[in-house]
C-alpha cells in the first residue's frame, strides 16, 4: 500500500520534544566566542563618534568591530542587481533606519558580549525621517522591479464604474506586522583557514544564504558550506539573508574562533524583514443580480528608503473573480525604515482580506448571500491571462464548508444572532495561494543492508519536511517508511530552492522521485546483468523493484532481496542522483491552490470583547502527502490568520521613527485561550495533473489567505460595524 498520504507522525518529532534535536544556536562547537549586535537608536543620520572603550576594556570581550575597524567587502552590500536585499555591513557610518546594525561586539560568554554592548555609545549627527504612510500618499511610485507586474488592467474599467448599478468604495488597511518564530534568527559561522567558511544558519534557503556570503566576502562557492537542519520557524523571514549572517562570518575571521551570534528578540524588529502596512482602495461595481462589472484595487505600502520591496496585495483581484473590467496597482512610498520582506502568503494574506471584505460589502447591497455571491461570480478560467485552471476545486470547497459550518441557518441581518449578552456573527472568504515550483536535486543511496538514504539540500521550517520526503522516497521504491533515512539541511547535498512561495513539496517531492526511479533503474539493471539473479537476463521493464526485493513482474515468488544482490555483487551501495525542473505547464495553465475559510464570533454587547469561537476551512490543496502534517499547516496558517485579523500590530512611533512594541509582551499573537476549535478539510481525490508530477499544491500560505476577512466579515455580521482597518480591537468596535 501507498504510503503517500498517510498520517505518519513527525520524524524528527521525537528529537526535538527530547532536545536532542540542534538548532543553529545550539551546535556543540569547541572554543566558541559569542556576538552581539549594537543597533542604532535613530531613524536616520550620520555616525559622528562610537566610543568603544569601556566595551573593550570589560570583561571576556575579544573585538568590537564598528564601521570605523570592520573588513572591506568583496561586493557592495547595497548591490541589489542580482534580486538580494541590501545590508547593513558596517562598511560606513550612516544610519538608514533605527535598529540598525551599526557595531558587533564578541566577547568569551553570551552574558558578557550583551553586557559590553550597552557599553557603546554611538553620537549621531540626526537627520529628519519619514515614516508616516498616509501623508505621503502623493509620493507614492511604482516600483522599479515589475515582476510581477505592478499594475494590470483589462477591459474598461473606468467606464464600467462611470455609472454602475450598484456601486462599493472602501479603504482598507493593514499595519506593520513582525514575524516572531520561536527560534530567533541565530548563526554560528566557523572558519578552517582564511577561505573555508562554515555556517550554521537559521535560514528557508541554505544555498542562497551560501552564495550571498561567498560574494561579500571575496570567496568561491566551494569555500562556503551552510547548514541548517531545523528550524524554529521562519514564515519568511528567514528567507533572504540578512546582516547578522555575515557580520558573525566577519566577527569570527577577525578573532579568527567560531562565533555564535543569536538576535535578542528586539533586534527582529526591523533589521530582519517585517509586513509592510497597505492602504488598499477598492471600488466594485455590479448589477442588481449580483454580477460584477468592474474591479479596481490599488494599494500603497511602504519600501526602505535604500532597496525596495512590494507586498503584492493587488494579485487575488486579478484572478479571483470573473470580472471582465478589472484593474490593479501598487505603489510605494520610501521610508526611512528597514526593508519589509516576506511574511507568510506575501501580498496574499492582506490583499484577500482587503477583497474578500469588499466582496462581502457588495454581497450585502446587492441582497445576496456572500456563498451564493461568490459562485455568481465564480471565474471558470484565469480571467486575467485566459488560461484554463490546472485544477481548481473551489466550488466543492464553498459547498462543504458550508455543509460543516451550518451557514444554511445563518440569519442575513447583522446583528440578529445573540446569545445571552454576546452577539454572534458568521462570516465567510475565499482562501487562494498560486502553486510555485522550481528546479530541484537529490541523492538516492541503498546501502548494502538494504535501507535507502536520501539527501537534498532543503530546509525544514516544522512543516513537516523530513517526513513528506520520506514518505515520497519510501513510495517509489516500495519501502516501508522505517527502511528509510533522509537528510536536508547542507550544501553538501544536492541543491534546491529556497523553502518559500509554498513550493518545497512541488519542487523537491519530483527530484526525490527522480533520484529513488534512477536508483532503481540502477538496482534493476545491475541484477539483469548478473548470471545468478533470478532476473538474469530480463527485459528492465519486466522486472519489478517492490518491499527490498527485485523480481519478475510475472512471478513475484522467484526473486530475491536487494541486500542479497548488493552482497553478492560485493557492492556497498548502490547512488543514483535525480533532478526535476518546471516545464512550459506554467505557461499553458494557471496554477492556485484554493480554500473556503467559515468563522464565527462572539462580541460582548457592552465590552466589545471579541472571540473567534469557530473556524472552518475547506481546501482544495491538490495531492495530500501526510494527513497530520498538511492538517496542521493549514490550521497553523488559520491560526496565523486570526493574529492577523485580531492581535498582529508593530507599533510605530513617528516622532522616533522606532517600533515601540519590540518584544512578545507587547506584540501579541495569538496563544491558546484565543484558538478555538477548528475545523480543516481538504477535497478528496483532487490531485493537479498538470502542476508537478506529485499533483500537490503548496499549503504552507494557503490557509492565512481569507482567514482575516472571513473574521472582519463575522464582526460585522454579529455588530453591524464595518471594521475595515486591522487588527480589530477593543477601541475600534465601541
Amino acid at each position: 500500500m501507498s504510503v503517500i498520504g498517510r498520517a505518519l507522525d513527525r520524524i524528527e518529532g521525537r528529537a526535538k520534544v527530547t532536545g536532542r534535536a540542534r538548532y543553529s544556536g545550539e551546535q556543540s562547537i569547541a572554543n566558541v566566542a559569542h556576538a552581539a549586535l549594537v543597533t542604532s537608536t535613530v531613524a536616520k543620520g550620520r555616525i559622528v563618534s562610537m566610543e568603544t572603550r569601556d566595551a573593550e576594556r570589560a570583561p571576556g570581550v575579544l573585538a568590537v568591530l564598528t564601521h570605523r575597524n570592520a573588513p572591506r567587502l568583496a561586493r557592495s552590500p547595497d548591490d541589489t542587481s542580482d534580486g538580494s536585499n541590501a545590508l547593513d555591513l558596517l562598511q560606513r557610518g550612516v544610519v538608514r533606519y533605527a535598529n540598525q546594525p551599526i557595531g558587533v561586539v564578541v566577547a568569551q560568554t553570551l552574558e558578557e558580549a550583551h553586557e559590553a554592548a550597552v557599553l557603546v555609545e554611538a553620537r549621531y549627527a540626526v537627520e529628519p525621517h519619514e515614516v508616516l504612510l498616509e501623508p505621503r500618499l502623493g509620493e507614492a511610485a511604482p516600483p522599479g522591479d515589475d515582476d510581477p507586474p505592478a499594475a494590470s488592467s483589462r477591459g474598461d474599467v473606468e467606464g464600467r464604474l462611470r455609472d454602475p448599478e450598484i456601486r462599493i468604495e472602501q479603504v482598507y488597511r493593514t499595519p506593520f506586522e513582525t514575524h516572531s518564530p520561536m527560534e530567533p534568527h541565530a548563526t554560528l559561522a566557523v572558519w578552517d583557514g582564511p577561505k573555508s567558511l562554515t555556517l550554521y544558519d537559521a535560514t528557508q534557503g541554505i544555498f542562497d544564504c551560501r552564495d550571498r556570503v561567498a560574494e561579500l566576502l571575496g570567496l568561491s562557492l566551494d569555500d562556503v558550506r551552510v547548514v541548517s537542519e531545523y528550524l524554529g520557524g521562519g514564515f519568511g523571514s528567514k528567507g533572504p539573508t540578512w546582516s547578522h549572517v555575515v557580520l558573525a562570518a566577519m566577527a569570527a575571521r577577525h578573532v579568527q574562533r567560531p562565533v555564535k551570534l543569536v538576535l535578542r528578540r528586539p533586534q527582529m524588529f526591523g533589521p530582519v524583514g517585517f509586513r509592510s502596512q497597505t492602504r488598499q482602495a477598492i471600488v466594485l461595481g455590479a448589477m442588481r443580480d449580483g454580477t460584477l462589472t468592474a474591479l479596481r484595487h490599488d494599494t500603497v505600502m511602504h519600501t526602505s528608503s535604500f532597496d525596495e520591496f512590494v507586498e503584492t496585495a493587488g494579485l487575488p483581484a486579478r484572478m479571483l473573480y470573473a470580472c471582465a473590467n478589472a484593474a490593479t496597482s501598487h505603489r510605494l512610498v520610501r521610508s526611512d525604515i528597514g526593508t519589509p520582506s516576506y511574511m507568510r502568503a506575501p501580498g496574499w494574506a492582506p490583499g484577500t482580506f482587503a477583497l474578500e471584505c469588499a466582496l462581502d460589502e457588495m454581497a450585502e447591497a446587492v441582497d445576496m448571500d456572500p456563498v451564493q455571491f461568490r459562485l455568481k461570480n465564480y471565474a471558470e478560467v484565469d480571467p486575467e491571462a485566459g488560461r484554463p485552471w490546472s485544477s481548481k476545486a473551489l466550488r466543492e470547497c464553498y459547498q462543504l464548508g458550508a455543509e460543516r459550518f451550518g451557514w444554511g441557518r445563518r440569519p442575513g441581518r447583522p446583528g440578529s444572532l445573540r446569545d445571552g449578552h454576546a452577539r454572534v456573527g458568521w462570516g465567510m472568504a475565499s482562501s487562494v495561494y498560486p502553486t510555485h515550483r522550481s528546479a530541484a536535486g537529490a541523492r538516492a543511496t541503498l546501502r548494502a543492508d538494504g535501507t535507502l538514504l536520501v539527501e537534498s539540500g532543503t530546509q525544514d521550517l516544522g512543516t513537516g519536511t523530513y517526513t513528506v520526503m520520506l514518505q515520497v522516497a519510501a513510495d517509489a521504491l516500495g519501502l516501508p517508511p522505517q527502511r528509510v533515512e533522509f537528510r536536508l539541511g547542507d550544501t553538501d547535498f544536492p541543491q534546491t530552492p529556497v523553502s518559500g512561495g509554498s513550493m518545497t513539496a512541488a519542487s523537491v517531492g519530483p527530484a526525490v522521485l527522480a533520484a529513488v526511479f534512477a536508483l532503481r533503474d540502477k538496482l534493476i539493471d545491475l541484477a539483469i546483468h548478473d548470471a545468478r539473479s533470478p532476473v538474469a537476463d530480463a527485459r528492465a521493464a519486466d522486472v519489478v523493484v517492490d518491499d527490498g526485493r527485485v523480481f519478475p513482474r510475472d512471478d513475484p515468488s522467484r526473486g530475491e532481496t536487494l541486500r542479497a544482490l548488493l552482497a553478492r555483487q560485493r557492492v556497498a551501495e548502490v547512488e543514483a542522483l535525480g533532478e526535476a525542473e518546471p516545464g512550459d505547464e506554467a505557461e499553458r495553465y494557471a496554477m492556485y491552490a484554493f480554500g473556503a475559510q467559515f468563522a464565527e464570533v462572539r462580541v460582548d454587547a457592552d465590552l466589545g470583547q471579541l472571540r473567534v469561537t469557530r473556524l472552518v476551512g475547506v481546501f482544495d490543496v491538490g495531492r495530500v502527502l501526510n494527513a497530520k502534517t498538511a492538517r496542521s499547516q493549514l490550521l497553523g496558517g488559520m491560526v496565523g490568520g486570526i493574529g492577523m485579523a485580531l492581535h498582529e500590530h508593530t507599533v510605530m512611533d513617528d516622532r522616533l521613527g522606532r517600533f515601540v512594541n519590540a518584544n512578545l509582551a507587547d506584540y501579541h499573537v495569538p496563544v491558546n485561550a484565543d484558538v478555538p476549535a477548528i475545523d480543516v478539510a481538504w477535497i478528496e481525490g483532487a490531485a493537479d495533473p498538470y502542476a508537478n508530477p506529485l499533483g500537490v499544491k503548496g499549503i504552507g500560505e494557503l490557509g492565512i489567505t481569507g482567514t482575516a476577512a472571513a473574521i472582519a466579515n463575522a464582526v460585522y455580521h454579529a455588530t453591524g460595524r464595518r471594521i475595515r482597518d486591522l487588527p480589530i480591537t477593543l477601541d475600534r468596535l465601541l
